[in-house]
């Protein structure tokens, strides 16, 4: 019997790699073995196929079966390939009557009943069959709410394998959900403004500041100034997702967490908020099959680190690429896989354990030591990659009465100032927050007077090169949000404020 073919995706990291299922039936001792670096669930699946494809009414060859999962280099882990082992097996048999497999790709679990069941990984698989030009995806019912409707990709969604063979068969999509375009609406959460925070200027200042041009955020202050609460609005203030980062996030979550998706693609920017005690691995990423860390989960959104100082050193300098670079790598022996990461970070920390250094109405009661000790968890290099660095306190009985701008008003300057970042064509769809050092000095040019501001300031306060560079593009992100074609004096004076006024 010729060998059977059908094609299929490997998951590694977030991203779905294209493999091909190709099935040999044999004369020989009745044994089924499967070759390609597969892992112990790819290795099950033999139960799973054997008792679903006699449960679906077939019959399973008692015959010598070898299956090989090309390319052979590339780990194969998790149980999306049962539906695609299945259907191979079926054709390499003789019982599909011909049926033609080229095209076609099949992803899900099977039950001992031939039941179709989700995976991991939808998403990514319809992006990699769109962009290897596969004609159609075979996918389960119950886990396909993320897949988006692509140009040139047909979705079948099954129910069982049986429903599966007979939709091959015809050539006809399956009845019910089959070909329905998956509802992308808002999830229900929790309803946030920035007009409930009282006072606080200079923090809602900076807020704004990091949502248009993507800048690390750090806020200090006592317990109860109100720092989780800044936090937790600047999401309110980053505009809607675009179509291409609706996919792109929806990519992450389909590969780490598809039931976030069950309301359809994301359409807003994710907010992360990891306990203190998270290990460096679920951070920024790692494990023998790489998985994603918090850090890519709010790709192009928001990684919020409450209480700052109780994190563990090593697992916060473990942040100090990604942030300067975007994304995580992780290197492994068989395979490199590269994470996004390109986040807005904000962090809380308390100016020293009890949490009263320098306030006017609590006394202190930490010794220096104490003082030292908490103050060596951040390091320098950390700490310079923080652009804004605001002191909060509390605000005073005056400031419940002032007006508060709600964060559509706010959303709507940090649109506009956005549009003009990603129209420069010197790094375009860049935000100024992470723009390299050769590009910024192209797309802010600084007058005679801007330039001996920064000059001064720069010596005054022995700003690093790196330093410097981030307060130019904070600078930068000043003039974006007042329209204005060129970094003027005011610009610079009031970013070097968010440097020279923090911690330390």
């Amino acid at each position: 019997m010729p060998v059977a073919r059908i094609g299929s995706t490997a998951l590694w990291g977030v991203e779905a790699h294209p493999l091909v299922v190709e099935i040999d039936v044999s004369a020989g001792l009745p044994v089924l073995t499967i070759v390609g670096l597969p892992d112990s669930a790819v290795r099950e699946s033999r139960v799973r196929v054997k008792s679903a494809i006699r449960n679906s009414g077939f019959e399973f060859p008692s015959r010598r079966i070898a299956v090989n999962l090309a390319p052979a280099d590339l780990p194969k882990q998790g149980t999306g390939l049962d539906l695609p082992i299945a259907l191979a097996l079926l054709a390499a048999s003789g019982q599909l009557g011909g049926v033609d497999f080229s095209g076609v790709w099949a992803l899900g679990e099977l039950s001992l009943e031939g039941e179709v069941r989700a995976v991991p990984g939808v998403l990514p698989a319809l992006v990699a069959a769109q962009r290897y030009k596969a004609e159609c995806l075979c996918l389960p019912v119950g886990g396909s709410a993320g897949a988006a409707p692509v140009p040139g990709v047909r979705i079948w969604k099954v129910r069982s394998l049986s429903e599966c063979v007979e939709a091959l068969r015809s050539q006809e999509p399956p009845p019910g959900p089959a070909g329905s375009e998956p509802e992308i609406r808002r999830r229900p959460g929790p309803h946030l403004d920035l007009s409930d925070v009282h006072g606080h200027a200079h923090a809602r200042r900076a807020l704004e500041i990091s949502a248009a041009g993507g800048h690390a955020l750090l806020l200090m202050g006592p317990p109860g100034a109100g720092k989780t609460m800044l936090a937790r609005r600047l999401p309110t203030l980053l505009p809607p997702l675009t179509p291409e980062q609706q996919i792109e996030v929806s990519c992450i979550y389909s590969a780490v967490d598809p039931a976030r998706l069950s309301h359809g693609l994301l359409v807003d920017s994710p907010f992360r908020s990891p306990h203190h005690t998270i290990s460096q691995a679920a951070l920024v990423g790692g494990g023998a099959d790489p998985r994603p860390g918090e850090i890519t989960l709010a790709h192009l959104g928001v990684l919020f680190l409450d209480e700052l100082s109780e994190f563990r050193p090593r697992v916060l300098e473990a942040l100090r690429q990604p942030l300067e670079e975007g994304e995580v790598r992780i290197a492994r022996s068989r395979r490199t896989v590269t994470l996004p990461a390109r986040c807005v970070l904000v962090a809380a920390l308390n100016p020293c354990p009890c949490g009263y250094r320098g306030d006017p109405v609590h006394p202190c009661l930490c010794s220096e030591a104490q003082w030292r000790r908490h103050d060596r968890v951040l390091s320098g290099p950390l700490l310079d990659r923080m652009d804004l660095q605001v002191e909060i306190m509390r605000p005073d009985q005056t400031a419940w009465d002032g007006p508060r701008e709600p964060s559509v008003a706010v959303r709507g300057r940090v649109e506009h100032a956005r549009s003009r970042m990603m129209s420069r064509r010197a790094q375009e769809g860049v935000l100024n927050g992470h723009l390299v050092a050769p590009v910024l000095e192209k797309v802010a040019p600084l007058g005679g007077g801007t330039q001996r501001l920064l000059d001064s300031v720069t010596s005054r306060f022995a700003l690093s090169p790196r330093v410097r560079h981030r307060v130019l593009k904070v600078a930068l992100t000043l003039a974006d949000i007042e329209e204005s074609d060129q970094i003027l004096e005011r610009h610079v004076a009031e970013a070097v404020q968010y440097r020279t006024g923090g911690h330390r």
